[in-house]
C-alpha cells in the first residue's frame, strides 16, 4: 500500500493515477495489477517472481520521476439521467432547497472519478455543491435498484447493480452503460474522468442483448443433471486478477488450496473450474461416465447405484462416476466449503479470463448465479485416464491460528488493540460469507478517526468498524473501502478460515515484517 496522503483532493489524486500509469507503462517483474484510489495505490505482486524488499526501491523510484499534471486525462463522458429518484423530496427538504434546485445544483457542475470499486463499475465522483454534501441515510436500504443517481458525504455515484445502499436516491440512468464484462475495459469510468449528468425526460429504449448477453458456444458435454442445488453451490476457478481497478473483485474458490487439490485428484491443471460446495452440498445425477474428485470440507459425499447400492467415497478422492449414478450429500462432518472436480474441468463461459462465479453482480460461473435444479453441467475434454485416488486430509486443530502482518492502518488503532488481537479469542459470527468473516470477541479501539478515506481492499484485510469487531476480507469483497485495517492475515492462512463454521474459534499471530 503506498499512501501519499490523507485528504480527498485533485492533485494528490492525480499523483496517485500518475504512479498508476507509470507501473501499468513499465510493470517491474512479478507486478499483478493496482487498485488506484484517492489517496492510495494498492500494488498487487506475484512473490514466487520477486520481493518487498525488490519492489519498494522501484516504487519509489517511479514516484520520484512522475509529474502529477501528466495523469492520463479524458474527455467529458456525459450521463442523461432522469431525476424521480425517491429521495429527491427529503434532500431538497434537508438542503432547504426546491426539488428543481436540487436537480440543478446536481446536474450543473462537473465531477471527478476518483475511485471505482465498491462493486464493479460503481465510480465515486466528487465533489457536489455544498448543499448536497449529506451523510449517508441513517439506515439503509437492503436493495437499490441498479441505475440509480445518487449522493451521500458530498459525492455522486451510479449504482450499475442491484446492491444495498445508504446513498440518497435522486433519479436513474442507463445501467447497460455502466459495466460490461465484454467490453474493453469493462467500466466505461476510470479514475481521472470528467462526468456531467444531463436532465432528461426519460431515457432511450435499449437496442440489442443486454451488457454481457452470452455469446458462449460450449465445447464439452453434459456430466450431470442438477437435482437439488444445495444451500449454495457455484462455479469456482482461482478467480479473475487484473480487474479490481474496475470494482471487480477477483472471486474465485475462497479455499484455494482445496480447489488446487481436487483439480490434482483427476489430472486438471489447477486453475480448472469446479464446484465450490457450501454447507450442505448439490445433488448431480450423472450423465455419462466421468471421474470427479473430491476435497476440502468433508460434507458427507454418498453416491447411489441402482445396481451397487449406495457407496460413501472416501475424503479426499477422486472416483468415477457411470451413467446413472447420483453424487449427494448427507451432511456436513468437517469444514464448511467442499470442492468437487471433474476430469476436464467444467465448461462455462469464461468472463473476464476467469469461470468463477461472481454473484454480487450475477456474472461468471454458471449464468451468474448458484446452481438449481435442472441446470446441466458440461465438462471440457480431457485425455486423463486418472484411475481413483487418495490424499491425505489436514487434521483439524482448535481454534485455528491465522498468521498475519500488521498493516497498513494498524496505526489508526490503541497499542490495547494490538495486543488483543494477538492474545485474545475470537469467535466466527453468524455473518459469514464469500465477501467476508465477521468476528466476535473483544471490541479493538480506535485511536480516534473510525473511518478512513477509501482505499483498496487486500485479500485478508482485517478491517474494523467503528463497532471495533473485526472483519476479515475474502474472495468476493470489495475491491475499495473505507473502514481502517488493523493488519492483513497471510494468503496461505485464508482457506483455513473459509473452512470455519459461525461459532467456531479463531486465533491470530503475528509475523514479522518490514515496513517502509
Amino acid at each position: 500500500m503506498v499512501e501519499l496522503g490523507d485528504r480527498i483532493d485533485p492533485d494528490l489524486n492525480d499523483a496517485v493515477r500518475a504512479l498508476d500509469e507509470a507501473l501499468l507503462r513499465a510493470p517491474f517483474p512479478g507486478y499483478v495489477e493496482a487498485i488506484p484510489s484517492y489517496r492510495s495505490l494498492l500494488v498487487f505482486f506475484d512473490p514466487a517472481v520477486t520481493t518487498m524488499a525488490k519492489v519498494v526501491p522501484v516504487v519509489q523510484e517511479r514516484f520520484a520521476t512522475i509529474d502529477p499534471a501528466c495523469a492520463p486525462v479524458s474527455g467529458v463522458k456525459e450521463v442523461l439521467t432522469v431525476y424521480d429518484g425517491e429521495d429527491l423530496d427529503e434532500v431538497a427538504h434537508l438542503a432547504k432547497v426546491s426539488r428543481e434546485e436540487v436537480v440543478r445544483l446536481h446536474s450543473e457542475r462537473e465531477y471527478r472519478v476518483y475511485v471505482v470499486g465498491f462493486t464493479p463499475g460503481f465510480a465515486y465522483m466528487g465533489m457536489t455543491d455544498d448543499k448536497l454534501a449529506l451523510p449517508r441515510r441513517a439506515s439503509p436500504r437492503t436493495r437499490v435498484p441498479r441505475g440509480s443517481v445518487a449522493i451521500a458525504m458530498g459525492q455522486t455515484g451510479i449504482y450499475p447493480s442491484d446492491t444495498p445502499g445508504g446513498w440518497h436516491l435522486l433519479g436513474r440512468a442507463d445501467p447497460e452503460l455502466l459495466f460490461d464484462v465484454r467490453a474493453e475495459p469493462p467500466s466505461r469510468f476510470a479514475p481521472g474522468d470528467r462526468v456531467r449528468f444531463l436532465p432528461v425526460g426519460s431515457l432511450p429504449v435499449a437496442e440489442g442483448p443486454p451488457a454481457g448477453a452470452s455469446e458462449h458456444k460450449a465445447v464439452g458435454d453434459v456430466v450431470f443433471e442438477v437435482e437439488q442445488g444445495g444451500l449454495l453451490t457455484t462455479v469456482q476457478d482461482l478467480g479473475r486478477p487484473g480487474y479490481q481497478r474496475f470494482g471487480v473483485p477477483v472471486a474465485g474458490a475462497v479455499d484455494q488450496s482445496a480447489l488446487i487439490a481436487a483439480n490434482a485428484l483427476v489430472g486438471n491443471e489447477e486453475n480448472a473450474a469446479g464446484l465450490e460446495c457450501t454447507v450442505d452440498g448439490p445433488s448431480l445425477r450423472c450423465v455419462r461416465t466421468t471421474l470427479v474428485g473430491l476435497a476440502g470440507a468433508d460434507l458427507g459425499a454418498i453416491v447411489r447405484r441402482r445396481d451397487l447400492g449406495e457407496w460413501r467415497p472416501p475424503a479426499s478422492s477422486s472416483f468415477l462416476l457411470r451413467p446413472g449414478n447420483v453424487l449427494s450429500f448427507s451432511g456436513r462432518c468437517t469444514g464448511a466449503r467442499a470442492y468437487l472436480s471433474v476430469a476436464g474441468g467444467l465448461d462455462v463461459e469464461p468472463v473476464l479470463g476467469s469461470r468463477s462465479t461472481y454473484l454480487t453482480a450475477g456474472f461468471g460461473g454458471f449464468e451468474g448465479r448458484a446452481l438449481r435444479s435442472g441446470d446441466r453441467l458440461r465438462a471440457l475434454p480431457s485425455a486423463s485416464f486418472l484411475g481413483a485416488g487418495q490424499r491425505r486430509a489436514e487434521p483439524r486443530v482448535e481454534p485455528v491460528v491465522l498468521r498475519i502482518v500488521w498493516g497498513p492502518q494498524d496505526d489508526y488503532f490503541t497499542a490495547g488493540a494490538k495486543d488483543k488481537l494477538v492474545s485474545e479469542e475470537f469467535r466466527v459470527g453468524t455473518a459469514a460469507d464469500r465477501m467476508g468473516y465477521r468476528l466476535e470477541g473483544p471490541t479493538l479501539s480506535h485511536r480516534d478517526a473510525r473511518e478512513i478515506i477509501s482505499d483498496g481492499n487486500a485479500l485478508g484485510s482485517i478491517q474494523v468498524p467503528p463497532n471495533g469487531l473485526p472483519i476479515v476480507m475474502l474472495a468476493d469483497r470489495a475491491t475499495t473501502g473505507g473502514y481502517p485495517k488493523i493488519a492483513t492475515v497471510v494468503s496461505s492462512d485464508i482457506g483455513r478460515l473459509a473452512q470455519l463454521m459461525p461459532g467456531d474459534s479463531v486465533r491470530f499471530q503475528v509475523l514479522a515484517a518490514t515496513r517502509h
